[in-house]
Formats: C-alpha cells, sequence, structure tokens
C-alpha cells in the first residue's frame, strides 16, 4: 500500500482525535503517556521543544484521509531526560573529532517507561512506519537513532529490521490480590517486613499525616504546592527541573482520571507530595518533591501510599520508575527493558555493537543475581 508521509512538528496537526484513537487500536496498550493530552501539554508547556533541545519530528502515515501509522519521534542535541545513558558514545564521537548530536529519538520525553513506539493500525502499517524511520534517518544526516522502552514483540521486529538492542533492568510490583497493605507485608522476609514498618512508624511519630488526592479533585492550590516541592528537591540536587508548573497544570486539566497527588502535612501545613500517574492495570511512580526533610518520608509518600492506592484499587502492576535497587526491599522485582540503536559510521555501529553483546551477557548476570536476592519468603515458611 502507498502511504503518504508527513512529519509533524505540533501534534495539533494531527489532532488528538486522531491521535488517540490510532492509540486506541494497538495491540500493546499504551499507557497515557502516549496520550494527546499528556504529550501535547509537555510541547505547549516549553518543557519538550526545540528550545529544550527536544524538537519534534513525528512521522505520520496516512492511507487517504486516516492515520494509518505514526512514532513519536525527536531531534536530540543532548542526551539529558532519556534514562538510556549514552553519554560514552558521545564521548567517544567527540574524541575521534565527530558530531554525535543531532541525532534523532523515539521516546516519551523524561518517562522511562516501556510502551508501544511504532504506532500503527496493521501489520503492514507497522513495516512501512520502520522502512520510513530508516529513510529519515539516512536522509537527515544524524549520527544515529534510538528507541527507548518498546516492548518486547517491538523490540525483536525492530532488532530483525537491523536495529541493535540493548537490554536494561527497572524494578516493579505485583500485586497478586492482596487485600490489605499487611496481607502484602506477610509475602516478605521478616528483616524486609519489619524495616517497612519501621520506616512508616518513624513517619507517623514525626507528627506527618497524608492525603491522597485524586485528580478530578486537585486545586490549582494543590498543583502549585506540587510544583514548588518539584522545584525545591531539585534545587536541592544542584539540577535544573524538565518540567514546569504549566505542564502539571494542562495535565491536571486534561487527563485528572489517571493522576493521584499524594500530599503530606504536618501541623495542617503541606511539607511535601509525590506525584503518581496510573490506569484500571497499572500505577507508574514519577515524581516526588518535599520542602523539608522528614527521615523515611520520601518512602512513604512515593512508595507506600502509592501501593496501598494499588491494592485498594486492585491495580495489578507499580512500576517504580528508572533504576533503584533499593526498591527491591520493599516488595520491586527486576523487570527488563530495551532499547534499540542505529548508528550511521560504520567502525563506531561494529564497535557499540561489540559492547552491547558484552553488556548483555552482565545484564542477564545482573537479573540473575537479583532474583537470588528476592525479597519474598519462601512459601510455606
Amino acid at each position: 500500500m502507498n502511504y503518504r508521509t508527513h512529519i509533524v512538528s505540533n501534534l495539533a496537526e494531527i489532532g488528538q482525535a486522531a491521535w488517540d484513537g490510532l492509540l486506541a487500536g494497538q495491540d500493546n496498550a499504551p499507557n497515557p503517556f502516549l496520550s494527546y493530552a499528556f504529550l501535547h501539554a509537555l510541547h505547549e508547556s516549553g518543557s519538550a521543544t526545540a528550545a529544550s533541545g527536544w524538537q519534534p519530528q513525528f512521522i505520520t502515515l496516512y492511507n487517504g484521509g486516516e492515520l494509518a501509522a505514526a512514532l513519536p519521534l525527536y531531534v536530540k542535541d543532548h542526551s539529558y531526560g532519556e534514562y538510556v545513558f549514552d553519554w560514552v558514545w558521545a564521548d567517544a564521537y567527540q574524541r575521534h573529532g565527530l558530531e554525535y548530536y543531532p541525532k534523532l529519538l523515539s521516546a516519551i520525553p523524561f518517562t522511562p517507561v516501556t510502551g508501544p513506539r511504532l504506532l500503527a493500525r496493521d501489520a503492514g502499517a507497522r513495516a512501512a512506519l520502520i522502512g520510513t524511520l530508516q529513510e529519515v534517518q539516512q536522509a537527515a544526516g544524524v549520527s544515529s537513532t534510538h528507541i527507548l522502552f518498546p516492548p518486547d514483540a517491538e523490540a525483536r521486529e525492530l532488532g530483525a529490521a537491523g536495529y541493535m538492542l540493548r537490554s536494561g533492568v527497572q524494578f516493579h510490583w505485583m500485586n497478586e490480590g492482596f487485600r490489605s497493605f499487611d496481607e502484602f507485608l506477610s509475602t516478605l522476609e521478616h528483616k524486609k517486613r519489619k524495616n517497612i514498618r519501621a520506616e512508616r512508624r518513624k513517619v507517623h511519630d514525626a507528627g506527618v499525616t497524608l492525603r491522597r488526592v485524586r485528580g478530578v479533585d486537585a486545586t490549582e492550590s494543590d498543583w502549585r504546592f506540587f510544583n514548588r516541592c518539584y522545584r525545591h528537591t531539585y534545587a536541592a540536587h544542584f539540577s535544573k527541573p524538565y518540567l514546569n508548573l504549566d505542564f502539571f497544570l494542562r495535565i491536571g486539566s486534561a487527563m485528572p482520571q489517571n493522576i493521584l497527588l499524594v500530599i503530606a502535612e504536618r501541623d495542617s501545613k503541606p511539607i511535601a507530595s509525590s506525584l503518581v500517574i496510573y490506569t484500571e492495570d497499572t500505577l507508574y511512580g514519577r515524581y516526588w518533591g518535599a520542602l523539608e526533610h522528614v527521615p523515611c518520608l520520601h518512602f512513604e509518600a512515593a512508595y507506600y501510599q502509592p501501593l496501598e492506592f494499588c491494592i485498594e484499587q486492585g491495580i495489578k502492576v507499580f512500576e517504580g520508575g528508572a533504576q533503584g535497587e533499593h526498591k527491591m526491599a520493599r516488595g520491586f522485582l527486576p523487570t527488563r527493558t530495551w532499547s534499540a540503536h542505529w548508528l550511521a559510521h560504520p567502525a563506531f555501529a561494529d564497535a557499540i555493537e561489540r559492547f552491547l553483546e558484552r553488556e548483555a551477557g552482565g545484564v542477564d548476570e545482573y537479573i540473575d543475581e537479583l532474583n537470588d536476592r528476592n525479597p519474598f519468603r519462601l512459601r510455606g515458611s
């Protein structure tokens, strides 16, 4: 089939109905981060634009007037906000007098969450989309293309198309139909169970209370407070925050059904907050911030309160975000992630392919080691 190709720099050129309609037809249930509401908020708030080093160049294929396929794609002039690290590759290019940037990146900005990238109505459209991406990357003269956090099936498809695959590890919590937080705790080893109870007690003894605010009930004041916490914590780590108040207000208005704020208070004064995004099946840990330090409050607001919410709502999976072995002590288990890569320079492509082969063996050993440290007690013990 001959598709009409269009490269768009503004999602408004596609339209919300067409974009979300394409998402609804995917075999892999898309997460909220792929929605028009979330992506458009990133762009319109200035969080992910050409000025911030994230130039949208979405590939779209049309069959007549119907959107048949699309790929979220950005031209990047840095590697911040990606969570699949290629700084060493960029440094190697520079040391050899070559330009690594700009590069092409298919990902959700600042969001290390697995989800479909090759959005297509059928296998034929998906194959055409991969072919179009290959044509675009050659014509653009970029150093490389990177597709981050595709699901397993897409990773295999990209590998078959000539992209080099790289694996990583995240930590996810699985709900086994727990009826209460205590029932979940009962499945952990004694030491892990004892430590979690001690952490929660420290927060309680510090006079801190927590309330959960669903997005539909969140006020502008709640969002302004969360933004203060978010920015304060970035500043405390001498970092510049990627997101801004306009972005938070936009998603609060456009997708409130997917949002939960946890707000911590002491003496009726808010002091910290966390933000999670969720669907009926999955909860995604996102952002946390505090205006003052309280021991263990981060664990309470960003892990234990969302875990209780998952149990109450019957949510099956809690994706804890990037990295963090400390999550295992709280019942999260290692889960493999994928990325796919193409490099234009033949010698560097060959060197990185060999590196990825060695790295893959290390990741396999790392996952085996983590599984040997499973935090759950043996059944019947």
